[in-house]
């Protein structure tokens, strides 16, 4: 079963943790994870100049020591970057100081002041550890773009149902993305919606 909205009580566990912009107006939040990549970052980059959006990248560290051009790239792109730990753990699994050094480590390669846990998956202890350091960013929908049995089409197709006013929308910078496919689109369709792209302060 796919779930493309987090549970409610996410919401309750991680108080200060962003999900969905507090907004009425047609806002939306693009942010694209697991990057940087040598094929797909200059993908996204270019669909978001051509369509003069801004977004979030929530890098993973070792990606970021591997390709640290492409980290400026973004930031030159006048996208922000973000802490997506440096080997992607599963916070279910980890212990909290190994997670944090995990999180610690890829700081050294990646600016920002936003953390996105892998998976999702955060226990308390690790978010009260983090709140201090980050703003904590989840998601509101996550069209399964990582998915290579969800065509790129079911992703478009759950975004354009899906997004509401303040929606964070999270999508792959990776190899095995589907959002190259689909991104020019879907922002040309949010744009005749009404809609416009931020992201937070």
């Amino acid at each position: 079963m796919r779930i493309y909205r987090p549970f409610r009580v996410a919401g309750w566990l991680f108080p200060e943790a962003l999900f969905r912009i507090k907004t009425r107006e047609k806002l939306i939040c693009l942010t694209f994870d697991d990057g940087p990549h040598p094929v797909s970052t200059p993908a996204i980059l270019n669909i978001l100049d051509e369509n003069k959006v801004r977004a979030m990248f929530f890098c993973k560290g070792e990606n970021a020591e591997r390709y640290p051009d492409l980290i400026q790239q973004i930031i030159s792109s006048g996208h922000l970057t973000g802490n997506h730990s440096y080997s992607h753990p599963d916070g279910w699994m980890k212990g909290i100081r190994k997670y944090a050094a995990d999180v610690d480590k890829a700081s050294q390669y990646i600016p920002g002041k936003y953390f996105r846990p892998p998976y999702g998956r955060l226990r308390i202890c690790q978010y009260l550890k983090l709140k201090p350091i980050y703003k904590i960013i989840f998601w509101d929908i996550m069209p399964y773009d990582f998915d290579k049995t969800f065509s790129s089409e079911d992703s478009l197709n759950v975004l354009l149902r899906l997004i509401r006013p303040g929606s964070v929308i999270a999508l792959h910078d990776s190899e095995y993305s589907s959002s190259p496919l689909f991104l020019d689109k879907f922002i040309k369709e949010a744009l005749t919606l009404g809609y416009r792209f931020v992201i937070p302060d």
